[in-house]
């Protein structure tokens, strides 16, 4: 039989695959009957798969991360497609074809990190160009960056996820840099470049992107500062002279304040013309990351627009291609 993936499937499609569990929860319903909450992968999406009527037998019989054999029927619920399973049963990695669930492009991700390293040797800044370059030389975080998500469910939220957002964020400072000749265009591009790293350490790496216990304890923005620091330590044992202190506040506070609102994570407001920049760029970037993966995999029906999205309080127009008469 020939495969089907996810992005293709259609409401009411009869289904009888192989997935990745990516995660799992066992759950109550409101009459007290036990239900699987399914989050299930290949290498082109994830969907929403629903066990009814289930138990314990049936939850520990698989593990986040296997392979399972799921079959049931797809329907249309808030607006996206979920899966509704009827069977699941684990199946023996050797028989699966890692190509179907792989979503890593390497040649992606080593182009990407040859336009961030054009980028940070573009600094006039010594301090700065040195901090980015010792990054770049950690062999370890850089196999971790390549295939880090840049979040579990909202933007960018697959393998090699945080260095495309982190490229594309660096590539809108040099562009807004070079229009307001008031920023310092080095620490905003630096900045962008900082300002998730601490999510390889964050999020478990690999398809099934989750939280690790230190991202759970402590969180990207500080461990970003913690790396940070690690980075200006080498970079003063190898090149005998001193970061500039002021110079470092301002990075730290680059990390430190660009989701822009305490509210929202931040442990500070951005206060500096580069701060205040970068979470506006960085808003901007996962915000069209965002929509723009709502709008491809919505199934709605409804003409040009999505079905109703809550997290954005609205639907969205979808684009289609141009007509005679358009």
């Amino acid at each position: 039989m020939t495969r089907r993936y996810i992005t293709q499937f259609e409401p009411q499609d009869q289904l009888d695959q192989t997935f990745r569990a990516a995660d799992k929860q066992l759950r109550a319903n409101r009459q007290g009957g036990k239900y699987i909450l399914l989050k299930l992968s290949d290498r082109t999406g994830t969907l929403t798969g629903m066990f009814w009527n289930a138990d314990e037998r049936v939850f520990d019989s698989f593990s986040r991360g296997d392979f399972v054999r799921c079959k049931g029927r797809t329907q249309l619920f808030n607006g996206g497609l979920q899966m509704i399973v009827s069977e699941v049963t684990r199946v023996d990695p050797a028989e699966v074809d890692p190509a179907d669930f792989d979503r890593f492009d390497a040649d992606r991700a080593e182009a990407l990190v040859e336009r961030a390293s054009e980028l940070i040797e573009s600094m006039e800044n010594p301090f700065l160009r040195q901090i980015g370059q010792a990054f770049l030389a950690d062999e370890a975080f850089l196999e971790r960056l390549k295939q880090s998500a840049a979040a579990v469910n909202n933007h960018h939220a697959y393998p090699g996820g945080l260095l495309q957002h982190t490229v594309d964020l660096m590539e809108l400072a040099k562009l807004v840099a070079g229009r307001y000749p008031q920023l310092d265009g080095d620490q905003l591009l630096l900045g962008a470049f900082l300002h998730d790293l601490g999510k390889v350490e964050e999020l478990a790496g690999g398809d099934e992107t989750s939280y690790t216990d230190r991202g759970q304890l402590v969180g990207h923005i500080v461990i970003g500062v913690q790396m940070l620091a690690e980075k200006i330590a080498e970079v003063e044992r190898s090149g005998g002279e001193a970061v500039p202190q002021q110079l470092r506040w301002k990075l730290e506070h680059l990390v430190l304040s660009h989701h822009g609102m305490l509210e929202y994570g931040s442990p500070k407001i951005p206060l500096t013309l580069e701060a205040l920049t970068l979470h506006h760029l960085d808003n901007l970037d996962a915000k069209i990351a965002s929509a723009t993966s709502i709008i491809e995999n919505d199934v709605a029906a409804d003409g040009n627009w999505t079905n109703y999205n809550p997290a954005l309080g609205r639907k969205l127009w979808k684009p289609t291609q141009p007509t005679a008469e358009s």
